[in-house]
Formats: structure tokens, sequence, C-alpha cells
């Protein structure tokens, strides 16, 4: 059986999470509203999401209204706007590496060559925590959106480290890989983080446990980038291999090779719907690739 634990808003694009509960398993269920406009009745929106799910009943019909009535007040101030520099931080001692926002956009993230990851107030510029711990560079950054509680770090110490947000507790250090740990990224669910690493492969750890789940090994060369679909049941590779693989992680066995580029692969990304894939490459190009059949269908030069 399935229970409604909580309803989440997704600004972008515009809809709502179901959280539930199956099999003592916390699961999340998107659900797009993309034609909500200024004039759309939110209670008609309401009546067809609780027809039309399961996990809804009319008692949460005001908490869905609320949700429905904040997203469409954030759509409507939503405007073309003139971007000015509003300050500059001071953020580290040494060049950064990468930086990120949570879902909210109220905090961001910033890693660095001094082996630090700092987490910032965005609206005052506010330093709110250091992340220390790692012994080289922190490369790898993300916070485990749309939850915000949590952050990882991937470091050229060949760990990643999963923090508190709130407390700045470092709750594991994942170890398995042997060489500089260069992406990282949450699954939706925010129960799993994957690492990509120097050492040619990608591990998937348990973080509730801290434990490694599995190791993908199939690429030849570094694996730079990486990503999970919208259900997190699939994982993309990117390599310096010049190829992208397709994992499967219930079966732990690699559904596609997406062989086309004819350079180093730096960056992928599955679409909204994870029908798609694209990849972009030091050759000059990207590609669009379709999932079930891993063919080609178009490259953008």
């Amino acid at each position: 059986a399935m229970k409604l634990k909580r309803l989440l808003l997704r600004y972008y694009p515009p809809g709502i999470i179901l959280e539930y509960e199956q099999s003592e398993e916390t699961k999340h269920k998107p659900v797009d509203l993309l034609d909500l406009r200024n004039a759309t009745d939110l209670n008609a929106v309401a009546s067809k999401l609780i027809n039309a799910e399961t996990l809804l009943s009319e008692s949460r019909r005001p908490k869905l209204l609320a949700l429905l009535e904040k997203l469409k007040n954030k759509l409507e101030a939503s405007s073309p706007s003139k971007y000015t520099l509003e300050r500059k931080l001071r953020a580290h001692m040494m060049p950064l590496t990468n930086c990120a926002f949570n879902k909210a956009g109220d905090r961001f993230i910033t890693g660095s060559y001094d082996r630090v990851c700092k987490m910032w107030e965005t609206v005052t510029g506010n330093e709110l925590m250091a992340f220390e711990g790692h012994q080289n560079v922190v490369y790898a950054i993300s916070f485990n959106n749309p939850f915000g509680d949590k952050v990882a770090t991937g470091s050229f110490d060949r760990t990643a480290k999963l923090w508190s947000v709130e407390t700045g507790k470092c709750y594991h250090t994942f170890k398995g890989h042997g060489a500089e740990i260069v992406c990282l990224s949450f699954n939706p669910q925010s129960s799993i983080v994957a690492t990509g690493s120097m050492d040619n492969t990608s591990i998937l750890w348990d973080v509730r446990s801290g434990n490694d789940i599995c190791k993908f090994k199939g690429h030849s060369a570094e694996v730079i980038s990486l990503g999970f679909s919208n259900t997190g049941d699939l994982l993309l590779t990117g390599s310096f291999d010049s190829t992208i693989n397709v994992w499967e992680l219930r079966g732990r066995r690699s559904l596609h090779t997406l062989i086309g580029h004819r350079s180093e692969i730096s960056s992928v990304h599955y679409n909204f719907k994870s029908t798609q894939i694209l990849s972009g490459s030091m050759d000059g190009t990207a590609k669009v690739w379709d999932v079930v059949s891993g063919k080609c269908l178009c490259t953008l030069r």
C-alpha cells in the first residue's frame, strides 16, 4: 500500500511532488503543471489532480490549493529582468572549482583548491558554514535538491563526503575510488550519491549507511560527467573515452553505450522526462540521443 507523507512544491518546471511511503521506502512522484496560468481556476486543477492521483484525497485539498496558489503567484511574478553585479565574495584563499544553489535559491555552495567547501546566504552574501575535512582540492559539489538538507563533496583526495547543512557534521566519508573524484550527483530521492572518477569508474553510495552499493566499470578513460534520470532508476555517465554509458541501477548493468563523438565527452544530461540525452564533446558538437533505443537523433554543430 502507498501512503502519502507530504506535498512538495516544484517551481521549475512548474509542478508538485508527491512524497509517499511504500514498503517502508520513501518515494517521490512528480506531477507536471506546465499549463498553469494567471487565469487558471485552481479549484478545478485541484479537483483534476485529486481524481487522477490515487495518493491524493479530498482532505488534502486545502494544502494542495495553498501550494497551487504559491506556484501561481511565483509564475505571475516572473518577468524579464536586467541583471547587474550584486556583490563580489572573497570566498576562498585559492581558486574556486565549482558552485551550486539549493532548490530554493536562498543558499549556495562553493568548492575550492583550498580543500574547503563553503555555504553562503544568497541575499546577504554571508558565509554560513565551512565544510572542512578533505585533504586535497574540493572539485565536485552538490545539494540534495529538492530537499537541501545535505551537501555532497568530491575531492582530488579520492574521497567524497556527505555533510549536514544545519550542523556542518560530516555524516560519511565515501572511500573506494583509486583516483580523483571529478563529478557527483544525488538521485532524485536523495537516497543515493553517485560519484565519477579519474579511475574510469562510477560508484553508487547509500546515503543512510555510507556503504557502497555497486561500482560501474565500462569506460576506458576518466568519468567526467554523470546524472540520474528523473525516476532515479538510470544513471548516465560521460567519459574522456568519447562514449556515454546508460546504466540500469536495479540490474546493475549497462543498457547502452552511446558511440558517435570523436573526442572527449565534457557534459551529459537527461531532458526533464528522461526520454532523451544531450551530450557535449570536445569535438565541438552536441548530440541528442534516444534513451530507449540508444540511437543518435541529431548532431548539433
